[in-house]
């Protein structure tokens, strides 16, 4: 349960401390005094989308802090934790800090958590009935989610919803091959041709450059001989004969003197090794290609490759590449029948799972339903409803798959009727403000009662609701704090009187600044609170004296 929390700098709230008991809590005051401001800090601890604009002006960040104490219902949250590296035993901190810049951080027991992990904690911890759930209680489309949340179905809910998604997936298979299937005859001839053109072409990675190397080759093939002859005539008519001249004479002048002997053979060296070279270059010139015929050949198997690349790919390679898988998309082309086939059982499997899924969980909703309106009956009958009727009413739908969603077939709908002999109609239409609010208050306590959320907060759930009807919520609301801790925001003295703990929210100026603060009440000063909830300012004797009835009756 929450056993304290702590508001630093949020709006018209400097520091706020509120530590609360088990039982019933309610805060009241005037309105605008910052009661809201207290609903929306817990709204943004459960991972709310936050605005720099909440954080008081002048303070560098706003924080908001809350103690809850586990027991042994929120086993599943201690392990959920564990999985994220935070060890919980008997008390939980979560912490949202939010920067003036507009950066916001959440907290677990003191470590970073992310939004979504603080949602999902918060979920399992407290839940909040606000004016918000009366809208949603006039739209049929949520009132599924009542119905699920009482039977428990979230298992069946979420089976349903994956059921749903294999067939999609099924289905969108299935469609895709039988499209291809329909332009397989087109697509085969397209792929074919490209498999033929790339085929021919016999291609070897590697050859254009091969081929490029050799048509610049051919296309020099002149000038190569021409600059080639006239080097080997020039080294083998000069300087090699002078070389071998030069050679003999030094060979000579080192039988007369043995100093010479080492340039004799360094200048032998280099004349062999220059004889060798004019062999080669004749050798080279045996090899240059002098063929018309052959530079026309390989021109014409470059512009052949080129205009392959430019279809295929910009390289070789990927011309290759490509070939082979258009090879291999003509294979599955042939073989598409086949696959057609197996597509299409593994869909109507899909198609079989889903439509069974729904109409389980369809039966068993409309059994949960049945329950649902007994139950919401007698708690209507506890709440100055005793001969208002309520059903819920399911939409014909019919059961194909043009109308099947991740939810099912079902499109139930509340219907109700708060005088005897008038015909139930759907809630929208019919229902008053304050009978939304003593429906709304039912259906929350169906789901207090059965869910493992220990922490339950209601904002003006009293509203339109007076005299007689009020004392029945404040009824209400007490029965629901024998077994849950009930927060309560509330402007109705009945439901203030039957409080464990009262608290007073007031605004006020301090230093030139409105502050918001809350205060718990003493009897005396809950006998004075009492008083200004019944009159205002008019406050009289027998209004305080109704005051203290008030609260004798509830103790």
């Amino acid at each position: 349960m929450l056993r304290e929390l702590r508001i630093t700098n949020l709006a018209l709230i400097e520091e706020l401390r509120l530590s609360l008991e088990p039982g019933l809590s309610v805060l009241t005051g005037e309105t605008g005094a910052g009661k809201s401001i207290i609903l929306q800090a817990i709204h943004l601890l459960a991972g709310g989308r936050a605005a720099a604009g909440w954080v008081r002006t002048g303070a560098e960040a706003a924080t908001v802090e809350a103690l809850f104490e586990l027991s042994g219902h929120h086993d599943e949250l201690r392990a959920q934790l564990a999985d994220m590296g935070i060890e919980v035993e008997d008390d939980l901190i979560i912490r949202r800090q939010i920067e003036a810049k507009g950066k916001s951080r959440f907290y677990l027991n003191g470590a970073l958590a992310t939004a979504a992990a603080v949602g999902e904690a918060m979920e399992g911890l407290l839940s909040v009935a606000s004016q918000h759930d009366h809208q949603r209680l006039l739209v049929p489309r949520y009132h599924l989610d009542f119905i699920d949340a009482v039977g428990n179905l979230g298992a069946a809910r979420q089976g349903m919803a994956l059921a749903y998604e294999a067939w999609l997936a099924a289905r969108a298979e299935y469609e895709a091959l039988r499209d291809q299937e329909r332009d397989k005859e087109q697509r085969r001839d397209f792929l074919t041709f490209q498999c033929q053109e790339i085929g021919e072409a016999a291609l070897v990675p590697g050859e254009d450059e091969e081929l490029a190397v050799e048509r610049d080759r051919l296309k020099s093939s002149d000038e190569l001989i021409r600059l080639g002859q006239m080097s080997h005539e020039a080294l083998a008519e000069e300087v090699v004969a002078q070389l071998a001249m030069v050679r003999k004479h030094l060979e000579q002048m080192a039988g007369l003197d043995p100093s010479v002997a080492p340039l004799a053979d360094e200048v032998a060296g280099s004349s062999y090794q220059l004889e060798e070279s004019v062999v080669g270059l004749s050798r080279y010139l045996d090899t240059i290609p002098n063929d018309p015929a052959r530079l026309d050949e390989v021109t014409a198997r470059i512009d052949l490759l080129q205009r392959l690349k430019r279809k295929y790919g910009p390289t070789l390679d990927e011309v290759i590449a490509f070939g082979e898988q258009a090879q291999q998309e003509l294979e599955r082309l042939e073989s598409m029948e086949a696959q057609l086939m197996v597509f299409g059982q593994q869909m109507a499997a899909c198609e079989a799972v889903v439509r069974e899924k729904a109409l389980a969980i369809g039966a068993t909703r409309r059994e949960v339903a049945g329950e649902l309106e007994n139950r919401v009956r007698e708690e209507l009958a506890s709440l100055c409803f005793a001969q208002a009727a309520f059903a819920v009413q399911f939409h014909d739908t019919p059961h194909d798959l043009d109308h099947l969603t991740r939810l099912g077939w079902d499109r139930p709908e509340f219907v109700f009727s708060a005088n005897p002999g008038e015909p139930l109609k759907p809630v929208a239409k019919i229902a008053s403000g304050g009978e939304l609010s003593r429906l709304l208050l039912a259906l929350k306590c169906l789901l207090a009662k059965q869910d493992q959320v220990e922490t339950v907060i209601f904002d003006e759930i009293d509203a339109g609701i007076s005299g007689k009807a009020a004392e029945a919520v404040g009824r209400k609301i007490k029965e629901l704090a024998a077994h849950h801790q009930v927060l309560c925001i509330s402007h109705l003295p009945p439901i203030a009187a039957a409080a464990d703990a009262h608290f007073l929210v007031a605004k006020a100026v301090h230093h030139e600044r409105t502050q918001t603060s809350v205060a718990p009440l003493s009897q005396e000063e809950r006998v004075d609170e009492l008083a200004r909830m019944l009159a205002g300012d008019s406050i009289t004797e027998k209004t305080l004296a109704y005051a203290q009835e008030l609260l004798a009756r509830n103790q």
